[in-house]
């Protein structure tokens, strides 16, 4: 009986290191890399798919899921990937005086802040590392799911909560987003010149920090080249000020 449950998890890790390390693959392609059953591997990938740690696109290819993402999110909270960005991060807190987070793709369609350089100003976005904002509305969703092209940067006001502004861009390995930086401000302090100097700030640092992990050389807007990245000012109506208290894109004093 030990034998097999060990001879289970073996194949459901083996998947699951297919499914993550291809980014991408149907059931022919996993079953034939497991040397298992296609039966079998469906079997068991259902299992991963009910859990979260894989989820199955409209063409059935399987993908990893938010589950595994936010468990390696959180495995790097203190490890390479806030190391290596914090340096970044401190620069444009430091050269804006706005909180500057790091945010990975989580559980159910969602974006995980793993990291934070708090602002200067005495009113400043709180930290809320752990904390989780939709995909869908935001300037970190937009980054994160492939919306915004290399360069650019895309802007949020009002996506989760009223009067908060974020601009946020994308960090690349290759053509894959692994991560965003995100600054979050009041929007009374984010004027039309600000979000195009605090949005070529961040296109320059994330295209240094893409670099810096092996990914092609990004270009970078010119100096006083307005924002060309998607703007979400379209975004869902406010949440309530119940809500406010307890959510990460909230400003404190």
């Amino acid at each position: 009986m030990a034998e097999a449950g060990t001879r289970t998890a073996e194949r459901v890790l083996a998947l699951l290191a297919v499914v993550c390390e291809r980014g991408r693959a149907n059931l022919s392609e996993a079953a034939r890399a497991t040397e298992l059953a296609p039966s079998t591997a469906l079997r068991l990938l259902r299992t991963l798919e009910g859990a979260g740690f894989v989820r199955r696109d409209e063409d059935a290819s399987f993908t990893p899921g938010g589950r595994i993402i936010q468990l390696g999110a959180q495995a790097l909270s203190n490890e390479s990937l806030v190391d290596l960005t914090r340096p970044a991060m401190k620069v444009l807190a430091e050269a804006t005086g706005e909180s500057v987070y790091l945010s990975t793709v989580g559980h159910h369609e969602s974006a995980l802040y793993i990291a934070i350089v708090e602002g200067s100003h005495s009113v400043r976005h709180r930290s809320w590392v752990g904390g989780t904002i939709p995909l869908d509305g935001t300037a970190a969703g937009q980054a994160l799911t492939g919306a915004v092209p290399p360069g650019s940067w895309a802007l949020a006001r009002s996506g989760v909560e009223s009067d908060v502004t974020a601009i946020a861009a994308p960090i690349r390995v290759g053509r894959r987003v692994v991560a965003a930086l995100s600054l979050v401000a009041p929007s009374y302090r984010i004027g039309e010149d600000d979000e195009s100097r605090y949005g070529r700030l961040l296109a320059t640092e994330v295209a240094a920090i893409s670099a810096e992990l092996g990914g092609p050389a990004e270009k970078t807007p010119a100096a006083g080249a307005p924002a060309a990245g998607p703007t979400a000012t379209d975004t869902p109506a406010p949440t309530t000020d119940a809500q406010t208290a307890n959510h990460p894109e909230g400003a404190t004093a």
